[in-house]
């Protein structure tokens, strides 16, 4: 698998299926002054948190995607996705409404995108799509309308994920209204983290004892 990060929640995963290669686009945003999507951004499989600019630029994408926006299990093309229901504040969606996050299978890893989160999982949120059995975790920790750094430490630790990366917050031209990822990086303890272009690798490179974290620079 190879990820590469656009910016605040956009991924992009490629995978090898049987079919070919799959690629699954999350949270694509609008442009936010001279921010944009790579023009000759497209995938297969396009997966929505919820409806707010800053992930559901369906028009960015090309290449006719299959798009998931809601609750629900889907496979296409040798990709498994679960998208299971959560909210986008601490008043179980009172003020923000809901967000979906999205457990996704393909090549024998197991990877979490939670979306715009704003509150801790609970026990019966956590066993659905067995979550507690995560690879590769997205988290995001702008603080502002997401989790903060603190907060997003402490959900890292409800998953206990192998690798770890940040994302949805502010970079030179984007993410306006959001911290940046040195306060979280500071709550986790880490400090002098590489940042990556991009991201290969397979089930046999995950790390077997100690979570690792990753953080992208964005393309």
């Amino acid at each position: 698998m190879i990820i590469t990060w656009h910016g605040l929640s956009c991924f992009k995963l490629e995978f090898q299926g049987h079919s070919g290669k799959v690629a699954v686009v999350t949270d694509p945003y609008s442009p936010e002054g001279k921010a944009h999507l790579p023009r000759n951004l497209s995938a297969e499989i396009v997966t929505v948190s919820h409806g707010h600019e800053r992930h559901d630029n369906l028009a960015a994408v090309g290449g006719n995607p299959f798009v998931i926006d809601s609750p629900g299990e889907y496979e296409v093309k040798d990709v498994f996705v679960q998208g299971i229901g959560a909210f986008h504040d601490a008043e179980e969606g009172k003020k923000m409404g809901p967000n979906t996050m999205y457990f996704i299978t393909a090549e024998g890893l197991h990877i979490a995108h939670l979306g715009d989160l704003k509150h801790p999982l609970k026990e019966d949120q956590l066993g659905l799509g067995d979550l507690r059995n995560i690879d590769i975790l997205f988290v995001p920790v702008g603080g502002g309308d997401v989790l903060s750094a603190k907060e997003a430490a402490d959900v890292v630790g409800q998953f206990e994920p192998r690798i770890m990366i940040p994302m949805h917050y502010a970079t030179d031209d984007l993410g306006k209204g959001l911290a940046g990822v040195e306060p979280f990086l500071k709550a986790m303890g880490v400090s002098d983290v590489e940042r990556l272009p991009k991201i290969k690798l397979s089930e046999k490179d995950l790390p077997q004892e100690e979570m690792k974290v990753m953080v992208l620079e964005r393309q």
